[in-house]
């Protein structure tokens, strides 16, 4: 946002002022990460950096909001825009997947059990089979940036840096293989707060990183810096936790010419 200011030099001449803007960014990298597709059947599909939904369960994880409490959920998802640059796509691995899952039952015959031991302890002709293809993504990179939140963005780094609950990309088996660095910086737009975010692991992850040019995934029609190569609509907005209900969000595509993802 540009403010006109006025000012004198050899006349009469017009000046811009800057507006800056608050940011939150944080790194997420892990051996292994998921971030959910649209998942029809046995198919479980990944993208190449995070999703919304992900994020926001992230977010949520750090300050202490459980699942059930979707109201809290709700106003955070409601609260906050995301930016996704990419560092590392990483690299594609797929597992088929085998899990057994008793039968709950129902009314009288209902049944819970205690441990994992209890649930295969029962015979083998009532343990329902499920078989799926699931992907992940290897030694991704990926920077996250959030502008406004339900609370100030540096409370919200600061649950990230010490958060109540364990932090995972995507799924539980997946947690970060190194901390996130969350801190918050102030820029003209998206891309100036890329630019100011400093992170002390490069050398650890030198070998994934490098000079070029960077693919950023956001959302909002505030100015990015970045001029929008592509505008889709994605479908991983979070409606209810409970029922499992995602809406459709318009994501924008453009590319960091030149970026640097080392520092």
């Amino acid at each position: 946002t540009l403010t006109p200011a006025r000012g004198r030099c050899k006349g009469f001449w017009t000046s811009w002022r800057v507006t800056m803007r608050e940011f939150l960014i944080f790194r997420l990298y892990g051996m292994m990460a998921s971030w959910g597709d649209i998942a029809v059947g046995e198919l479980r599909p990944t993208f190449d950096h995070p999703s919304r939904s992900a994020i926001v369960g992230l977010l949520a994880a750090a300050l202490g909001i459980r699942r059930d409490e979707e109201e809290q959920l709700s106003a955070l998802s409601n609260a906050c825009r995301i930016a996704i640059r990419v560092d590392a796509p990483g690299v594609l691995l797929r597992d088929y997947h085998t899990s057994q899952v008793p039968p709950a039952g129902r009314g009288r015959k209902k049944r819970s059990f205690a441990t994992r031991k209890e649930e295969l302890a029962i015979p083998r002709e009532d343990l329902s089979t499920v078989l799926s293809t699931r992907d992940y993504r290897c030694d991704a990179v990926s920077t996250v940036c959030v502008e406004s939140a339900p609370c100030s963005l540096a409370d919200l780094a600061n649950a990230l840096n010490n958060p109540v609950f364990v932090l995972y990309l995507g799924r539980k088996s997946c947690p970060p293989a190194l901390p996130v660095y969350a801190q918050v910086v102030r820029g003209e737009n998206l891309a100036a707060a890329f630019s100011s975010a400093r992170f002390p692991d490069g050398d650890l992850l030198q070998g994934l990183l490098g000079d070029g040019d960077l693919r950023v995934f956001w959302e909002g029609d505030e100015d990015a810096g970045i001029p929008a190569i592509q505008t889709t609509l994605r479908y991983d907005n979070p409606l209810s936790r409970k029922r499992w209900q995602f809406g459709s969000r318009a994501e924008h595509y453009g590319v960091l010419r030149g970026g640097s993802s080392c520092t």
